[in-house]
């Protein structure tokens, strides 16, 4: 069942989010998932997070200490808190942990390092940390000092969909996230930018634009620059049902990013059949494993991958076939939030019941 911010006479288990729960993201579309299929109550903090000022800390504060029980804490939030606020918070809290910060890929080297810094700090009075990759995981234990048996990875779901045909002419490529460096559109248009003349398709980006408004004058430049104008739309947020209709209709999905803590577009795509063609940054190279994974950066071999799903049908539809069978083998989301639930008991030592028990 779902449930809204939670009260100081709430019982069972608070689920820290930075507003606003409704933000266009993998997270929080994890996050809203997991509050409709759990007993668990949505504790909403401040805006700012993950680079928060004073005053958003306070409030952070504030609120955390309203909510007297155990805590799940969105790690968006949680790797930023500084050492003070983990110390008192940590020990009654397991993190929701998608990626690390610092690997956002929106700050330069230094302001990247000092995410780390103070993230490694912070989980150090975690009870556990759920995340949702293997890769991420393996991450957390290699750069963060993180004891495998404080970790719990529960992948995303997702619901059963209709096979899509992928059958059009030219062939719609999608390619789902927020205009944000991480993302690597950018490669993605410079890898376009190598395919023939002859090569028809259309691409459409789909995510908020408002991020990182340098990153998208630089995309919109590449695209322009590329000739591409006609070719490529950039159609910012959609709803979920919008999306889920894009997505239908797609005939080739595209994810060129530099790190995916998990990169639930992928999955969503094969789950309909549609070929993916992926970066290995992060946990991709397991995501979109039945689909082909490239290094981005290697601009060449990604236009090859491009261009051969793109200007033979054969081929694209044996990538498809290959999408549709790995798809019965996708979790669902209602064996995502049975996991989440199994590793809180398991962190916390407590049944998680829910607010009106």
């Amino acid at each position: 069942m779902s449930r809204q911010e939670s009260s100081a006479a709430s019982v069972g288990i608070c689920f820290a989010v930075p507003e606003p729960l409704e933000t266009v993201s993998g997270g929080y579309a994890y996050t809203r998932q997991i509050l409709a299929r759990t007993p668990l109550s949505a504790l909403l903090l401040p805006q700012g997070f993950p680079d928060p000022g004073v005053e958003a800390l306070a409030e952070t504060r504030r609120r955390l200490a309203v909510a007297r029980g155990p805590l799940l804490i969105d790690g968006l939030a949680y790797g930023a808190f500084p050492a003070a606020l983990a110390d008192a918070v940590g020990p009654r809290a397991v993190v929701m942990l998608h990626h690390p910060l610092d690997l956002e890929g929106d700050v330069d080297a230094v302001a990247a390092a000092a995410r780390a810094k103070t993230e490694r700090r912070a989980l150090v009075p975690a009870r556990g940390v759920i995340t949702s990759s293997a890769a991420t995981a393996r991450d957390l234990v290699a750069r963060f000092g993180v004891e495998a048996d404080r970790l719990a990875v529960v992948e995303p779901g997702v619901d059963p969909a209709p096979r899509s045909p992928v059958s059009g002419e030219p062939p719609l490529l999608i390619s789902v996230g927020a205009m944000i460096p991480r993302k690597g559109h950018d490669l993605l248009v410079r890898a376009l930018a190598l395919l023939p003349e002859t090569a028809r398709y259309r691409l459409e980006i789909i995510g908020p634009l408002d991020r990182d408004a340098e990153h998208l004058a630089r995309v919109r430049g590449l695209i322009a620059a590329a000739g591409l104008g006609d070719r490529v739309a950039l159609t910012g947020p959609l709803s979920d049902d919008a999306l889920a209709a894009r997505m239908a209709a797609a005939d080739i999905a595209v994810l060129p990013s530099r790190h995916e803590g998990y990169g639930m577009a992928a999955t969503e795509a094969v789950a309909r059949g549609v070929p993916v063609v992926a970066g290995r940054g992060g946990a991709l190279a397991d995501t979109a494993s039945s689909g082909i994974v490239v290094d981005p950066e290697d601009t060449p071999a990604f236009a090859a991958a491009l261009e051969r799903l793109v200007t033979d049908p054969a081929a694209r539809q044996r990538a498809a076939d290959r999408a549709w069978a790995a798809a019965e083998r996708l979790p669902r989301w209602e064996d995502a939030a049975a996991g989440v639930m199994a590793a809180l008991e398991r962190f916390l030592g407590c049944a998680v019941s829910s607010d009106d028990d």
